[in-house]
């Protein structure tokens, strides 16, 4: 098993990078998308037979590991009705995608069937441990229907939902293979950078999420969502380019529209509590504040003394280093910095970067 251990403290200046980034070099070019507004239907049989028993909603995606196989839905609320084993479910979305080169990509445990529209992409449905799954397709652009039917036999369930491309433009809606344009509907409302020469964009509503852009004055981006759980800033979802969003904190984004309009959207981080253990084990070199969410605004939910062993089950990043991870300690699932953490057991590069 690979050790490695980090020597040193949080670098002078790294709580002033909540919001102001000066340099582009940290701009992710490929961000992966996980796409919005998932239905899931739930069948008592293994082949979506019979009558549907129960639906559920994720409104950011489906990043879903089910310890004991017993679905939650995107909030974390058990599925009623829906037994541990031996269920499948239908997962919905319509999208708008551009032109490109896509790279999809499943996580599951047991079996999925993924399709575009109608198009059968990729059929597991035979059932067995966790593995991974990619599919290369090129799309012209447009509106399409993704769909997962997901299998559970017994024990864990597992099922992530992911794609990323190098789209490079917009074509005729719902027409695969033949470029054309389309109209896009004006947004609710906008946003504009203001009094910082560029502004973070986050994986997530909170200061220590992962940076993955950086939004600039002068240019209008498209509002989405809101959030308000971090405080005392709202955070908003943007449209940062045709195939990547973020969240940009309101102190530096002037966003003007229909506000009341704008939805209030859960993020990945809510779905990611009841994280597993991936054998990795760190070892704190000062006693440590656990929070609720990867920002010391969020609340406080226990502490960790000095020199405790932890396991870290995720990560953030932030100028190329680890920024905040997020632990299990005596049952608590949390966030502490990693600055004052040494990684004493395991692979870190192991731990997912949310």
């Amino acid at each position: 098993m690979k050790k490695w251990i980090r020597t040193g403290v949080i670098a002078l200046g790294l709580w002033l990078m909540a919001a102001l980034i000066i340099s582009p070099t940290y701009i992710v070019q490929a961000q992966v998308q996980q796409g919005t507004n998932w239905t899931g239907a739930f069948f008592n049989s293994t082949d979506l037979s019979g009558a549907q028993i129960a639906t559920a909603v994720y409104p950011i995606g489906i990043n879903q590991i089910w310890t004991g196989g017993t679905p939650k839905d995107g909030a974390g609320n058990v599925v009623p009705g829906v037994p541990a084993n031996n269920w499948s479910a239908r997962f919905s979305t319509t999208q708008t995608l551009p032109a490109g080169n896509y790279t999809f990509t499943l996580v599951y445990d047991d079996g999925v069937r993924f399709k575009i529209d109608n198009t059968v992409v990729f059929d597991d449905f035979t059932g067995g441990s966790t593995r991974t799954r990619t599919a290369q397709v090129a799309i012209t652009g447009g509106v399409y229907v993704l769909t997962v039917e997901f299998l559970q036999n017994t024990l864990d369930a597992v099922l992530q939902v992911s794609w990323i491309t190098d789209a490079v433009g917009i074509g005729t809606p719902g027409v695969i293979g033949t470029a054309g344009p389309t109209s896009t509907p004006a947004p609710i409302a906008t946003g504009i950078v203001e009094r910082v020469r560029g502004l973070a964009v986050r994986t997530g509503p909170y200061i220590g999420s992962t940076l993955v852009a950086v939004a600039r004055p002068a240019t209008t981006y498209s509002v989405i969502a809101q959030n308000k759980s971090e405080g005392p800033f709202t955070w908003y979802l943007i449209q940062v380019s045709a195939t990547k969003q973020g969240w940009a904190s309101g102190r530096y984004l002037t966003v003007t529209g229909n506000l009341a309009a704008v939805p209030t959207q859960a993020t990945i981080f809510d779905q990611i509590d009841a994280a597993p253990d991936i054998n990795v084990i760190g070892q704190t070199r000062s006693v440590m504040n656990i929070r609720v969410r990867p920002s010391e605004r969020t609340a406080k939910i226990g502490e960790v003394p000095w020199g405790a062993q932890i396991s870290i089950i995720g990560r953030t990043r932030q100028g190329g280093k680890d920024f905040w991870y997020q632990i299990r300690y005596n049952g608590v699932v949390g966030w502490i910095l990693s600055g004052f953490v040494g990684v004493k057991d395991g692979f870190i590069d192991a731990v997912p970067v949310r």
